[in-house]
């Protein structure tokens, strides 16, 4: 029989095995930050932090307010987002959340110990057991298994969700910045038909003017009016989406400066080639469905045992007290419980199971399917955005720039009146406005071609702005 001594040796070996395997299905915020950070970095910068104590909150309050010292671009808006947006940092936090439960899958459930007391005359019974789940111990390297599939799958979802916020955030400063060039835009044209509309007005009365003509630019005075209103609106609205995704306090969305005008255009777009090259390194839709489906599969391994029994192992050791006789005896022993399979032999259990893995596996062939055609549809909203938005740049806006020349010469030669000038301004408005919309839409496709490389495909709908004239009868 073997000693006390080495009993105890070798359970505390065992102990110590168990704990040792337990421990490796682990994962903490820093790993799951790094991962993003790297998945990532084109989007996050290597930037993004979870604050978890005041010091930090205090940190990333003092970088916030340097960001917001100045102008802030596109970049600028990316980096404020990441130090100061609450429902970035819930994020992270609810990532860590589901990382954490995931791991936990991976290690085996604390043992049972029980004691028990009882008096049978001048008896005293003392019962002491530690039981345990056999199956947690037999099935640990499959379990563990699983939970490391599933830690991938919230790493990598929490990547995917990151990469979502930080669109989300570039596509809004856009809109922000556009939207505010474009009621600078409307208040130059609504001053320029208050002057034409006064004028016409005072002709009107000395008998140079006809109604009609008068009620031509008393009728763009009222639509520039009425845009006016309309772009006063969608600058209050498109700055307040970008301060809500930012996480801005009042304090801080009255700080908030935007640059005047949008970026210039690049020299040259890229090409189908770089695009194509970047997006088969690692798209993230790819990936998350390749992990659920390994998840599943693991899962289903395991499912197949534990839904059929469960067996539990106790150890026990009664020590029993005889007090008439003065004397002690000790029982020791074990017990196995099994669970038997009787009115559920777990078949629900094993199609739910065998449901998620066909699911899986059709999901990533589903997107394996899609990544190309997405990827295409992207490119080619960012190729015509940037070939349309060169359009207005280099024709379109120097056209009407001549045009607008020469008839300032008429005008000065006194070939035409100022009210043709003046529906020469108005054919204007509409080219100034479609040039602005032209480059929105293309910084929009941008960023939504960037997450489309990644694996997070955007949806992008080009709009078509025309800038032909509107008229320009206010003259005849």
């Amino acid at each position: 029989m073997m000693p006390l001594r080495a009993t105890h040796a070798k359970l505390a070996l065992s102990a110590l095995g168990l704990a040792v395997l337990t421990g490796c299905a682990s994962v903490s915020l820093d790993q799951n930050i790094n991962r993003v950070n790297d998945e990532a970095g084109s989007f996050t910068g290597g930037k993004l932090a979870l604050a978890r104590t005041l010091d930090e909150r205090d940190q990333r309050a003092q970088a916030a307010q340097a960001l917001l010292a100045q102008p802030v671009g596109q970049k600028e808006a990316v980096q404020l987002a990441l130090v100061n947006s609450p429902s970035l940092q819930a994020l992270l936090a609810q990532g860590w959340a589901e990382s954490a439960d995931a791991a936990q899958g991976g290690r085996i459930a604390n043992p049972i110990f029980s004691f028990e007391r009882m008096v049978a005359g001048d008896e005293l019974g003392l019962g002491r057991a530690l039981a345990f789940g056999l199956l947690d111990v037999l099935t640990l390297p499959a379990r563990y298994n699983v939970a490391t599939r599933r830690i991938e799958q919230s790493q990598l979802r929490l990547s995917s969700d990151v990469v979502d916020q930080v669109t989300q955030v570039r596509q809004a400063w856009v809109r922000a910045v556009a939207a505010q060039q474009a009621l600078k835009y409307a208040k130059q044209v609504y001053e320029s038909a208050e002057a034409g509309a006064e004028l016409a007005k005072r002709m009107q009365g000395v008998g140079n003017f006809n109604r009609i003509t008068r009620a031509r630019e008393q009728a763009f005075y009222a639509d520039a009016a009425t845009r006016l209103s309309t772009a006063g609106h969608q600058a209050t609205a498109s700055r307040e989406e970008l301060v809500r995704l930012l996480g801005l306090d009042e304090a801080q969305a009255q700080a908030l400066r935007l640059p005047e005008r949008l970026p210039d255009l690049p020299k040259e777009p890229l090409q189908p080639q770089a695009v194509a090259t970047q997006a088969s390194r690692a798209r993230l839709d790819i990936r998350l469905a390749q992990a659920s489906l390994d998840s599943a599969a693991k899962a289903q391994g395991l499912n197949l045992v534990t839904s059929f029994t469960d067996i539990e192992l106790t150890g026990r050791r009664n020590t029993t007290f005889d007090n008439a006789e003065g004397t002690r005896s000790t029982a020791r022993g074990w017990e196995i419980a099994v669970r038997l399979p009787i009115f559920d032999w777990g078949g629900i259990q094993r199609d739910a199971m065998n449901a998620r893995t066909l699911a899986a596996a059709n999901q990533l062939e589903a997107t394996v399917r899609a990544a190309g055609s997405s990827l295409r549809e992207s490119y080619s909203a960012y190729r015509t955005a940037y070939d349309v938005a060169r359009h207005h740049r280099d024709e379109v806006v120097p056209l009407r720039k001549v045009i607008s020349e020469e008839n300032q010469l008429r005008y000065n030669g006194m070939l035409i009146s100022v009210f043709e000038l003046l529906a020469d301004a108005r054919d204007q408005v509409s080219a100034v406005s479609a040039a602005i919309d032209a480059q929105q839409q293309f910084w929009l496709a941008d960023a939504a071609m960037q997450a489309s490389v990644i694996g997070r495909p955007t949806s992008t709908s080009l709009s078509v702005a025309s800038s032909a004239p509107g008229g320009g009868d206010a003259g005849q």
